[in-house]
C-alpha cells in the first residue's frame, strides 16, 4: 500500500522553488549588476502572474480556494497551534493560506516598484527606492515566519514539509488529523 498522495503539482513545485532562488538572487544583486537584478525581477513578475493564474484553474491544493481563508480561522488555527490541538491539512492550513497570500502580494508589489523605478515618470525617485527596500525585507521577514511555520508544522505533525515541496507528496490524513 502506498501511503503518500500527491498534493502539490509540478508547477507548485517548480514555482516556489524558482521563487526561493530568485529572491535570493535579487538580493545578491542589489547593489549590482543591475541587468541581473532587474532581470531576476521580471522573471519573478511574471512567476508571479502565472501562480496567480495558477490559483484560479489549477488542481485542488494549488487554488486559492482550497487555502484562502478569513481572518477568524487563521487566528482560530493559530490558537489551536498555541494550545497544541491544532488539526493537520493535507494542503495548506489558514496561517500557510495567510503567508502565501501575503508574499505574494509582497514579492507582486516590490516587483511592480522596482519596474516603476525604470519609467520615465520614476526614474532616480529616491522615494520609491525606499518602498522598493523596505518591501523587499519585508519578504525577508516573511519567509522568516514561513520558515519558522513550516519548521513548526513538521515537527508537531511529524512530517517533512521540505521534502513534501520537493516530491510533491504527503501521508494521506488520518481520522486523528480529520479532528
Amino acid at each position: 500500500m502506498n501511503d503518500r498522495i500527491k498534493v502539490w503539482d509540478p508547477f507548485v513545485r517548480l514555482f516556489h522553488w524558482s521563487l526561493v532562488a530568485l529572491i535570493a538572487g535579487t538580493w545578491l544583486t542589489a547593489d549590482g549588476p543591475k541587468i541581473l537584478h532587474e532581470g531576476m525581477g521580471y522573471v519573478i513578475a511574471g512567476l508571479v502572474a502565472l501562480r496567480v493564474i495558477w490559483g484560479l484553474i489549477g488542481p485542488r491544493h494549488a487554488r486559492f480556494a482550497d487555502f484562502i481563508r478569513g481572518p477568524r480561522p487563521v487566528l482560530a488555527h493559530l490558537r489551536d497551534l498555541a494550545a497544541g490541538r491544532e488539526r493537520r491539512y493535507l494542503g495548506h492550513n489558514p496561517a500557510g493560506g495567510a503567508m502565501i497570500a501575503a508574499l505574494l502580494l509582497t514579492v507582486a508589489g516590490t516587483a511592480l516598484i522596482g519596474w516603476l523605478q525604470t519609467t520615465d515618470a520614476f526614474w532616480g525617485s529616491s522615494a520609491m527606492e525606499e518602498v522598493h527596500e523596505v518591501l523587499a525585507t519585508l519578504i525577508l521577514v516573511l519567509v522568516g515566519l514561513h520558515v519558522a511555520g513550516v519548521l513548526v508544522e513538521s515537527l508537531r505533525h511529524h512530517e517533512n514539509l521540505v521534502l513534501s515541496m520537493l516530491t510533491g507528496t504527503k501521508r494521506p490524513l488520518s481520522d486523528k488529523d480529520r479532528g
